[in-house]
């Protein structure tokens, strides 16, 4: 992950006044419409896409992905900072941004610190006008290191080398609910067996509606309370990438080196009925075996 990646509010004002910045909203459509940071444009899909991670999923993400990436005037020359409410709100949304827009290769892309609470706190513009963008090319560029696929996940079950980390809040992991927009939105409940949890909020403070990212040596003690390591190779899941996005920035942030976000997540494990899963109280987490 390169050395910049959270922004502050004076950080991104300057970049505006120096018309180096593209500011992305993954807020929904209305929230944009009633106010945004001037010259910002709306993309909701960043958080409302659901990937699939077979040859045919993967390619429909890259190609949706650059396309409207293009069509908002991202041609690598600028820096797309993306930003929400906060970094604890809409389930990671803006760290989601963040990774896809690294999954394909831009070259130069940050998140808002704090999102727009702290851009308001700090006294930022606001605006209803739309921007006008002229559409361009992308530069794609896929970072497949940074995928991980429902198929490299089932192969991590017999393979102690590779760790897998749900950050899924509390009842999805207990297996009391499918999901964030339902307890039955998905068809199964549970986990990947083997993963060890730590919820996203966690990885977090929030005061006063303010959120941040806790110290590198606080985020470094967390993890290794569930023996997770810098050095160590890590698979991260959620229910559809976005906290295991938000978990991926705290984590790179603090020195892990070798992670990997499984975005189709529980959404699609868990609609593909041969891949196994552990349901009820959580047992110990240990590799999985095939029977």
């Amino acid at each position: 992950m390169p050395a910049e990646v959270l922004y502050s509010p004076e950080h991104v004002r300057a970049l505006i006044s120096q018309n180096d910045a593209l500011l992305i909203d993954v807020r929904a459509e209305e929230d944009f419409a009633r106010e945004h940071i001037p010259g910002a444009v709306n993309m909701p899909d960043i958080f409302t896409y659901l990937a699939e991670t077979s040859e045919e999923g993967l390619s429909k993400l890259q190609q949706t992905f650059s396309t409207l990436f293009a069509d908002y005037g991202l041609d690598g020359s600028k820096k797309a900072i993306v930003y929400e409410d906060a970094l604890h709100t809409r389930y990671g949304a803006s760290c989601r941004g963040y990774w896809i827009l690294s999954y394909l290769g831009y070259p130069q892309v940050g998140i808002l610190d704090g999102g727009l609470q702290a851009w308001r706190a700090q006294g930022g513009s606001l605006t209803a006008e739309r921007t006008v963008i002229t559409p361009t090319q992308f530069p794609l560029k896929v970072n497949a290191a940074l995928m991980a696929t429902r198929k490299d996940v089932f192969a991590a079950l017999e393979n102690p080398g590779i760790k897998l980390l749900d950050n899924r809040d509390k009842v999805e992991w207990l297996g009391e609910s499918s999901s964030p927009y339902g307890v039955d939105f998905a068809p199964r409940k549970g986990r990947i067996p083997g993963a060890v949890w730590i919820e996203w909020y966690d990885f977090m403070r929030v005061d006063a509606e303010q959120s941040a990212f806790r110290s590198a040596e606080e985020i470094r003690a967390l993890a290794a309370s569930r023996n997770l390591f810098p050095e160590d190779d890590i698979i991260i899941y959620c229910f559809k990438g976005a906290r295991a996005a938000n978990t991926y920035v705290a984590l790179a942030s603090a020195g892990f080196q070798k992670l990997r976000i499984y975005m189709g997540s529980w959404n699609e494990w868990s609609r593909d009925e041969s891949m196994p899963i552990e349901d009820g109280l959580p047992r110990a987490s240990v590799p999985y075996h095939r029977q």
